[in-house]
C-alpha cells in the first residue's frame, strides 16, 4: 500500500517534489508511521526499484538467443517506463540489492549464453544499457515533455529557418517511440550477431593454426 501510494505521489509531484510528508498525507497518516516500514526515503526508493525489477521477465533458453536478447531489452524498457516520473531514478540507480543483483546476473548470463565470453558479454551488457537508458530518459523526461528552452521560436520562424527540424519533428513524439526504439534495437542485435560471428571465426582460425603448428 505504501509503495503504491509512493508511485502515485511521485507521478503527481515528480522526483524533486516527492517527500515522506506528502506520502503520509496521501496515506492519511503521520510520516513517522511510514518510517516504521522504511527507515529512510532511500530505503523506500530501493523497494520501489526492487518491485519494478521483480516484474522484469528474462526469457529462458527455449528461444533462439537473438529473440531472448530482444525480449530482455524490451522488458527492461517496459518495466522502467511503467512509472515515467520514477524512470530517471531507475536508469541511474546502481542495482546492488539482492533482487536487482539476481536480475542483473540473469541478464549478463543471457549475454554469456550468446557465446561472447566474459569480457565481451560484460561490454555488450553495458552497451545495451547505454542504449536502453538513453531511450528511457528520452521517452520519459526528454521529448515526451515538449520544449525545455526558455527562449522559444515561433512556428513561422521554425518552418522558415529550421525545416529539417520541422520535418523530423513529426517522428519525435510519443506515437513514434516504439518504432524508433525497435529500429535501434534491431540494429543493435544485428551488430551483436556480427561481433559474435567474427569472434567465432577468430577462435576457429586460432584453433586451426595451433593444430598446424603441432603437426
Amino acid at each position: 500500500m505504501i509503495e503504491d501510494a509512493a508511485f502515485e505521489v511521485i507521478e503527481r509531484e515528480g522526483l524533486s517534489g516527492f517527500s515522506m510528508r506528502k506520502l503520509a498525507a496521501r496515506l492519511g497518516c503521520e510520516a513517522m508511521s511510514i518510517y516504521h516500514h522504511f527507515p529512510s526515503q532511500a530505503h523506500l526508493y530501493e523497494a520501489l526499484v526492487d518491485r519494478q525489477m521483480s516484474g522484469l521477465v528474462i526469457p529462458d533458453n527455449s528461444l533462439p538467443w537473438r529473440e531472448r536478447a530482444r525480449i530482455g531489452m524490451q522488458e527492461f524498457r517496459r518495466v522502467a517506463t511503467e512509472h515515467p516520473a520514477f524512470a530517471p531514478f531507475i536508469v541511474v540507480y546502481r542495482m546492488n540489492s539482492p533482487p536487482c543483483l539476481a536480475k542483473l546476473n540473469a541478464i549478463i548470463g543471457l549475454f554469456e549464453d550468446g557465446g561472447f565470453g566474459p569480457e565481451l558479454s560484460a561490454r555488450l551488457f553495458r552497451a545495451a544499457g547505454y542504449y536502453l537508458m538513453g531511450a528511457i530518459l528520452d521517452e520519459t523526461a526528454g521529448y515526451a515533455k515538449g520544449p525545455s528552452a526558455v527562449t522559444t521560436v515561433s512556428d513561422e520562424d521554425l518552418a522558415r529557418d529550421y525545416p529539417s527540424v520541422v520535418a523530423a519533428g513529426a517522428y519525435f513524439g510519443a506515437a513514434g517511440f516504439d518504432k524508433t526504439f525497435e529500429l535501434g534495437l534491431e540494429m543493435f542485435l544485428d551488430e551483436m550477431e556480427r561481433v559474435r560471428e567474427a569472434a567465432g571465426s577468430e577462435t576457429a582460425q586460432g584453433s586451426g593454426d595451433r593444430g598446424r603448428t603441432k603437426k
